[in-house]
């Protein structure tokens, strides 16, 4: 059997984290974390690729679709949104 890829393990990690219940993969909280993931992944991608304007493209719409989660997020659940922003560091 092949091994698995370390992303894989990655997300498998953040979801379990950050679900709320065994069976959620999809809610606003695993959401953010995997984005916010992703975003942690390509910043440092573009320490050494400075010149990946596309790239750079996608790294904003991830900013911007993490916001409008957040956004809705803390409409809905303000402990969590609260909580979540603490444990992901997003605010400094």
């Amino acid at each position: 059997m092949a091994a698995l890829d370390p992303r894989k393990d990655q997300k498998k990690q953040i979801i379990a984290k950050f679900r709320r219940t065994t069976t959620d993969t999809g809610s606003s909280e695993v959401q953010v974390a995997l984005i916010t993931a992703r975003i942690n992944q390509l910043t440092g991608h573009f320490k050494t690729h400075k010149k990946d304007h596309h790239g750079q493209r996608g790294l904003v719409k991830l900013v911007n679709q993490r916001r409008k989660l957040l956004d809705y997020l803390k409409g809905e659940n303000v402990k969590s949104y609260e909580t979540l922003i603490k444990n992901l560091d997003i605010r400094k």
